[in-house]
């Protein structure tokens, strides 16, 4: 049973290790992810001697597959955590003047700024009129808030996510992080 025990911890850590590993890697850090394998395959390799030496026992099977379970699920909150970089929030909301929320989606650019998101307005025309269509960078760790934050303003607003994996120009990055903490810290 103990050594049940061993081989699920090993293959948690080293799974969990290996899951946000590839994160990192996905988020092009050059630095973290390296160092983090070498971490990774030294878990590894003591997990993968103890599994192999002593695949004879079921509970051994188990407590591997398992391990490597949990591992992965550990992996993603520790992700989640963390939260490296950045997201795009496209939010398109209808703006045509005989709209009944044309007032409130007109103000909703300034509403969203004063919670200390940038964001870039443009215009759009669909099948039914005009679109207010709005482009806010925000730091991951904030990405749940944001979308709280724009289906209480605009309920009926399509939104659209996505990861950046390169910036360049504008006010992005570090004004961003600073615009955002100042808004956090007046909440």
């Amino acid at each position: 049973m103990k050594l049940a025990a061993t081989i699920f911890i090993l293959n948690a850590c080293y799974i969990t290790l290996n899951t946000f590993r590839t994160m990192l890697v996905v988020r092009r850090q050059k630095l973290w992810a390296p160092l983090l394998a070498v971490l990774e395959e030294f878990v590894y390799v003591i997990a993968l001697a103890i599994a192999l030496k002593n695949i004879d026992s079921p509970l051994n099977v188990i407590a591997y597959t398992v391990g490597f379970g949990l591992g992965i699920y550990l992996g993603i909150i520790i992700e989640d955590h963390v939260a490296l970089g950045y997201v795009n929030f496209q939010v398109t909301v209808n703006i045509n003047n005989d709209d009944k929320n044309y007032e409130q989606n007109k103000q909703l650019p300034e509403k969203i700024r004063d919670h200390g998101y940038g964001v870039t307005e443009t215009w759009g025309y669909g099948r039914n009129g005009t679109r207010l269509i709005m482009n806010i960078l925000a730091p991951r760790k904030a990405d749940r808030r944001l979308m709280t934050l724009v289906n209480e303003l605009a309920p009926d607003a399509f939104i659209m996510v996505n990861e950046p994996t390169h910036m360049s120009g504008g006010f992005w990055s570090k004004e961003v992080d600073q615009r955002f903490r100042k808004a956090t810290h007046r909440d």
